[in-house]
């Protein structure tokens, strides 16, 4: 009799363990403890994050239907997709494309928010009253230009003109710079000038005869214009990041002697390229961009952060400094 109550008693146990973590996978929390949330990894290319009003908004490459975007308050804890159209921030048929949403890029000006992006080898802008979209065209249309035109970087510059830099694929993805219009509608096209493309050993490591040089941004210190961009073929594992400056924004460009800043070389992971430079809530550079999914497989490229500065050197100039202890994949809860 004892050991049928003992074996009883065992069974209750046993039930009410198993009990207890069926509660514990369907709800995410035990009863009077918390436990964290589970996260995966972002998988966003071409990666853009825009800061406004105290929460960072993550936008990428990552679907034909258009773009998606996430959200955080700290750089570490992300949701979404969060875009006002079923996730995305700009989804197909209310802007320019029909497919290939690449390297979009978001900003504000006024009230109004903008979405520079790519689409069928394309740049276009669309509008909205919100980061999360949905981002639209009144007119739907691609800015004006010769040939293919992809990823697209709109820098205001401290006189409040823009100027669109960009890729042009001709005999190679080579980054060009023209004025825009005061209301962002189009460029000048007399303005267009060429201003990187690759012609250094890191550029080209495959050797290829379409060299790549492409996801540019631009940032001004002091009286200096600073171009980052990436070079090498995407899939490439020697994909890398450099920098070069200049007095003007049109150029004449100065590539930084040591380049590349950002390489599997320093972060141990391949395919490190295409982002962009925003500051964070401290003040503090951040680049953003992606690597391949790892050493071994290119797709999906992963979403990953990286500390940046600037620091003089011995002839009293700013170089751009990156902290690979501060390098970091993105990480979104599951929902």
């Amino acid at each position: 009799m004892m050991i049928k109550l003992k074996c009883i008693c065992f069974l209750i146990f046993i039930c009410g363990i198993f009990q207890q973590q069926v509660f514990a996978n369907s709800k995410g929390f035990i009863a009077g403890k918390v436990s964290k949330p589970q996260t995966d990894t972002i998988y966003l290319a071409d990666p853009a994050i825009f800061l406004d009003k105290g929460i960072y908004y993550l936008y990428g490459t990552s679907s034909e239907q258009g773009f998606l975007v996430y959200k955080s308050q700290d750089l570490k804890t992300w949701s979404g997709p969060a875009g006002k159209a079923n996730g995305f921030a700009l989804a197909k048929g209310d802007a320019y494309g029909s497919k290939g949403f690449w390297a979009p890029q978001v900003f504000k000006i006024g009230k109004t928010y903008y979405m520079a992006y790519t689409a069928d080898e394309h740049i276009a802008i669309a509008q909205s009253d919100s980061p999360l979209g949905p981002f639209k065209q009144k007119e739907i249309k691609a800015l004006s230009g010769v040939g293919k035109q992809i990823d697209p970087f709109v820098f205001r510059d401290n006189g409040g003109k823009f100027y669109l830099y960009h890729v042009r694929l001709t005999e190679g993805n080579r980054i060009f710079v023209a004025r825009m219009k005061d209301d962002l509608s189009d460029i000048l096209p007399e303005t267009v000038k060429e201003c990187i493309t690759a012609t250094q050993g890191w550029e080209n490591t495959a050797k290829t005869n379409w060299p790549v040089t492409e996801g540019p941004t631009v940032i001004k210190k002091g009286n200096l214009y600073y171009l980052i961009y990436s070079a090498n073929d995407f899939r490439n594992p020697d994909y890398a990041v450099g920098y070069a400056t200049s007095k003007s924004p049109f150029g004449p460009w100065k590539k930084f002697d040591k380049n590349p800043i950002i390489s599997k070389n320093l972060l141990k992971i391949n395919g490190t390229g295409h982002g962009d430079l925003f500051t964070d809530k401290k003040g503090n550079l951040q680049y953003v961009f992606h690597t391949h999914h790892s050493n071994a497989q290119v797709s999906p490229r992963a979403t990953a952060l990286v500390g940046v500065k600037f620091v003089k050197d011995s002839s009293n100039v700013f170089q751009l400094v990156v902290d690979p202890s501060s390098f970091h994949f993105l990480k979104a809860e599951q929902q």
